[in-house]
């Protein structure tokens, strides 16, 4: 009896020892850690280095920052480090245990930019630099750098392009429609923002961050599309296309997404005039019977010449969709349909619709800019009249860059182009009239602007 009390005695001892000194190490690491935030945040970072070494050493667990904070530190380092191998060293560390201790901490961004850290100081082979981005992709591809998305694919095309160029237009599409769903996060959340705004609303301290951090991130990410477009453009065309979705039909006939991809591509890429397109809209109503399907199947109908039928699917395809931001998109389509009719006009209202259900539609603008910039001619006797449609044509390439962050890129070119068309100081001048006047642009555009100078 005596030795079990003795036995008891001795184990309580020792579990209160262990008690008080987990509780001595936990406090000893918040205070070397607050010692090292207060040194980093002064930019005292010799200072800071002990401390932070120690906190890597011993309290890995404590907060994510001493991963955040400490890459930014020795990056720092790194730069003004004579021999960069230890710093190196330290930064391949910061990484693989932010990694190992919290992994469910944004591991893609993680990944990501350890490989934009290698490769901008030329530290790994590109093989090395790959498998690094593969793990990102596989993560979260929208986590990834803009620049980091391009590295990967191209590495994809380059090892596929030849062989297995499925691979490469998989990739594609898993892409865009990842980065895809979150433009349409950000729309959505830039939307109630600058409702807000122009509401008249003061945004408080961390919305104003917000708006910052969406508008930033969907125009890097609105860059994608175009980018990848530039690296598989010999690749994606009607004559490559067509022959491997023929091919590959049979196995994938009832695959709704496959079908879908495939119906897509040879509709983005204008491959429509090949009998494959109809075999594959249809395929795609019968596999998923959808809105998205039925407009495609809209496009067969109207290139047979049924226009009535083409409007009842495309209203069948809009009616069933209660996504607000792919009903606008379907009213853009109506819209594009229009267009290839030669119903200018009516293109525009369709697309003035698509707008009012988004409002931050910036590819709406575009394609009205669009609309205008190919009505020059009709739309003006004299050289001036011509000259000022572009100027309503600008007016709505630049409304697109303002709502919508994603397609400011884009819009750019567009604006460019159309301020290079503006009437030069000569033509206003022989006109009249002066700058700053409004002046009613013609025919179906009907709408007005004020005068403006190319300033040459």
């Amino acid at each position: 009896m005596k030795k079990q009390i003795i036995l008891l005695a001795s184990l309580f001892l020792f579990l209160g020892l262990h008690v008080i000194n987990a509780q001595a190490t936990q406090q000893e690491c918040t205070i070397k850690y607050n010692l090292f935030k207060g040194d980093y945040q002064s930019k005292k970072y010799e200072e800071a280095y002990p401390n932070w070494i120690s906190l890597m050493d011993n309290c890995p667990k404590l907060s994510i920052n001493i991963y955040k904070l400490g890459d930014k530190m020795i990056q720092s380092m790194f730069k003004n480090a004579a021999d960069k191998t230890e710093t190196t060293a330290l930064i391949k560390r910061i990484y693989e245990q932010r990694l190992e201790y919290f992994p469910s901490k944004d591991p893609a961004k993680v990944h990501s930019d350890y490989a934009t850290f290698l490769v901008k100081n030329k530290l790994a082979t590109d093989d090395e630099v790959f498998e690094i981005l593969e793990l990102a992709y596989s993560i979260d591809p929208t986590r990834m750098g803009v620049k980091n998305i391009y590295r990967y694919f191209q590495g994809i095309t380059d090892a596929n392009k030849d062989t297995n160029p499925q691979k490469v237009f998989d990739t594609y599409d898993d892409v865009l429609e990842s980065v895809g769903e979150k433009l349409d996060d950000y729309a959505k959340k830039l939307r109630d923002l600058n409702a807000k705004v122009d509401a008249g609303q003061a945004l408080d301290k961390r919305q104003k961050q917000n708006l910052r951090a969406y508008t930033i991130n969907s125009k890097a990410l609105g860059q994608v599309e175009s980018g990848l477009d530039n690296i598989i453009i010999v690749l994606s065309t009607c004559d490559r296309l067509i022959p491997l979705y023929e091919r590959d039909f049979k196995i994938h006939k009832s695959d709704a997404k496959w079908l879908k991809r495939a119906v897509s591509r040879m509709f983005n890429k204008e491959c429509t005039d090949d009998p494959l397109f109809e075999k594959l809209a249809i395929a795609y109503a019968e596999a998923s019977p959808s809105a998205d399907a039925y407009s495609f199947v809209a496009g067969v109908l109207e290139k047979k010449g049924d226009a009535s039928g083409a409007q009842g699917m495309r209203m069948k395809a809009f009616e069933l969709e209660t996504d607000p931001f792919k009903k606008a998109n379907f009213k853009l389509k109506f819209a594009q349909a229009a267009k290839k009719r030669g119903q200018k006009s009516k293109a525009r209202q369709l697309a003035r619709e698509a707008i009012a259900i988004n409002p931050n539609m910036g590819r709406a603008y575009l394609f009205i800019a669009s609309l205008y910039a190919t009505s020059v001619n009709k739309c003006g006797s004299s050289e001036f009249e011509k000259r000022m449609t572009y100027v309503a044509a600008y007016n709505k390439a630049l409304r697109a860059s303002q709502v919508d962050p994603s397609m400011s890129s884009v819009a750019r070119k567009f604006t460019r182009n159309y301020k290079a068309n503006f009437p030069s100081k000569k033509v206003v001048f022989t006109e009249g009239v002066n700058v700053g006047d409004p002046f009613k642009v013609k025919c179906w555009i009907n709408e007005t602007v004020k005068i403006t100078s190319s300033g040459k």
